[in-house]
């Protein structure tokens, strides 16, 4: 069943047009615009080493968090989660469908995303299994503020409420714009938020080889327990 529910989630997401545009068109055409047009100062170095990172975790955020807060908010809105409540798939097992799909999305994202940046020149380092570890927590971080925002406020606030931080969060998290173009009492801010660890973490680890990006992932860590704590324990089904 939860298979089944997984399949029709994703099918669902992918069929939807405004989904399409985050989890795909905005990230494909940011890194293609800023890798070939000399816009933002990204650096020593290909821009593309430096924005290829920032789009892999702007597509994360996409999947996890805005386009799951749209759409569950809506099915809340409209009874499914409700009715789907109350059939025989338990709760639980809903939510792992969803988890499901959003991992299923991802993982097309990414490999959409590896496939422009190496046609660009992108040239990767560092330990895929530090990538793996940031794009898991990341998803948790972004997975438990989506389902949040979805299960407390309603359809149409979550609808521009996400919105509003995808934007936020593209301009100021360090996925295009480096965080030390902006002032150093801001940095420490802004290098607090799951946007800014996920990027500067896939960013040490893609760009200069890094080891394992300890402080990010902590930050990440935090973000997800609070974030899936938050999300189990003010949740509305309806």
């Amino acid at each position: 069943m939860i298979m089944a529910q997984a399949a029709l989630e994703t099918k669902m997401l992918l069929r939807n047009g405004e989904q399409l545009l985050l989890t795909v068109v905005i990230p494909t055409l940011l890194l293609v615009l800023f890798s070939t047009v000399d816009i933002v100062d990204t650096g020593e170095g290909e821009a593309v080493d430096f924005l290829a990172p920032g789009i892999l975790a702007l597509a994360v955020m996409s999947t996890a968090f805005t386009g799951q807060a749209i759409a569950t908010g809506f099915e809340r809105r409209y009874g499914v989660l409700k009715r789907l409540a109350s059939s025989p798939l338990p709760r639980w097992g809903l939510m792992t469908a969803k988890t499901l799909s959003v991992l299923v999305t991802e993982a097309l994202q990414v490999l959409l995303v590896t496939v422009i940046a190496f046609a660009l020149g992108w040239n990767p380092q560092g330990n895929p299994v530090a990538v793996v570890l940031l794009l898991v927590l990341g998803t948790a971080a972004f997975s438990g503020l989506g389902l949040l925002m979805a299960g407390t406020l309603k359809a149409e606030a979550t609808l521009a409420a996400a919105n509003l931080v995808f934007l936020l969060l593209l301009m100021g998290g360090g996925v295009v714009v480096p965080l030390d173009k902006f002032p150093d009492a801001a940095q420490e801010v802004l290098g607090l938020l799951p946007i800014s660890a996920l990027s500067d973490g896939l960013r040490d680890v893609l760009q200069h080889g890094a080891g394992m990006p300890w402080a990010d992932l902590g930050i990440l860590a935090v973000w997800a327990v609070v974030g899936l704590s938050a999300a189990g324990k003010f949740f509305r089904w309806e």
